[in-house]
């Protein structure tokens, strides 16, 4: 990482350790939790249901998030390499096994009573609403946040997360095995930053690799192909950017949040004005929901047609199918 002088002269920001920042663990499961956009994208959503997890064998997860399609995702964390290699247990072992006790609930109810009702009454009290228990505000959102048909599908799948400031060759090898065998897993590099009283943070994607193939998408195809670890292709779709130039929205429009009415303007970079300040769309929708990561296209509303920039979007990548055909 460089810093970009004036004078066109660049500067490198050297990484430094979360052990010199003197940042413990429970720190950055702070900071993956408030913002877990950080190991998702603008096409999914996702929230915090569970922290410090205790299962039948006492040992502890860090972070439980759920996603949009329902599927329960388990957050591993460790500061460093050294932290991953003094374990007794292996990095992605320990994540496998938790997992494994996470794939026996099968109902939502069964999420909100052993995760999620635990969590808001020890770390999010003041989430509940009054008069209700801990329980039935859990139910209440975790019904909302779903949707019927994820609710219907709940849990068929566990996703795995592990993320470090550094990985060792031997956790990077298994978690790459574990995927081309159709374990959901991911591996996401977590490097801290210090220039002057200034401290940085990024986030690189270790597994699952992209392939060359990931990046050769016309705009006008309807997806380009990503390998997921369950064989099956996901879609790489189109951005807000791509949808400005194809013309089917423009700068100035109005949007707003599905169910909430709080309107945004769209801008020509792709960013909105909320309240007098720019932001990016999903910075705007994590306002006005209060998720740590929110599917942009599904819950942003074109205020002029009534659709969701998800509608506009794939119906035009039909038209456009059909032209090409």
């Amino acid at each position: 990482m460089y810093i970009l002088h004036d004078n066109h002269s660049i500067e490198e920001i050297i990484p430094t350790t979360f052990s010199e920042l003197k940042m413990t663990e429970s720190q950055m499961e702070e900071i993956i939790a408030s913002n877990l956009n950080l190991i998702s994208d603008e096409e999914e959503s996702m929230i915090i249901i569970g922290k410090q997890v205790k299962n039948s064998a006492n040992g502890r997860s860090d972070l439980t998030a759920i996603d949009d399609k329902g599927n329960i995702v388990l957050i591993e964390i460790k500061r460093d390499k050294t932290d991953i290699t003094n374990r007794k247990e292996n990095f992605e072992s320990q994540a496998i096994r938790y997992a494994a006790s996470y794939a026996t609930i099968k109902t939502v109810e069964e999420a909100v009573r052993i995760i999620y009702a635990p969590y808001l009454e020890k770390f999010a009290s003041q989430e509940i609403e009054p008069g209700s228990s801990s329980y039935k505000h859990g139910l209440k959102t975790l019904n909302k946040f779903l949707g019927e048909q994820a609710a219907n599908t709940f849990n068929q799948t566990q996703r795995i997360v592990l993320i470090a400031s550094g990985f060792d060759a031997q956790t990077l090898s298994a978690a790459a095995w574990l995927s081309q065998r159709g374990i959901d897993i991911s591996c996401y590099k977590m490097i801290p930053y210090k220039y002057n009283e200034q401290r940085f943070l990024k986030m690189e994607k270790l597994l699952p690799l992209a392939t060359d193939e990931d990046y050769l998408m016309s705009l006008l195809e309807k997806s380009s192909p990503i390998k997921t670890p369950s064989g099956k292709r996901k879609q790489v779709l189109p951005k807000i950017k791509d949808m400005l130039e194809w013309k089917v929205v423009k700068p100035g429009d109005m949007l707003e949040a599905k169910d909430r009415n709080v309107p945004a303007t769209l801008l020509a970079n792709g960013n909105v004005i909320f309240k007098e300040e720019e932001m990016s769309m999903q910075s705007w929708l994590r306002k006005v929901y209060g998720w740590a990561s929110v599917h942009t296209y599904v819950f942003a509303i074109h205020k002029e047609t009534g659709k969701s920039l998800a509608d506009i979007r794939a119906e035009y990548m039909e038209k456009a199918e059909k032209f090409q055909d």
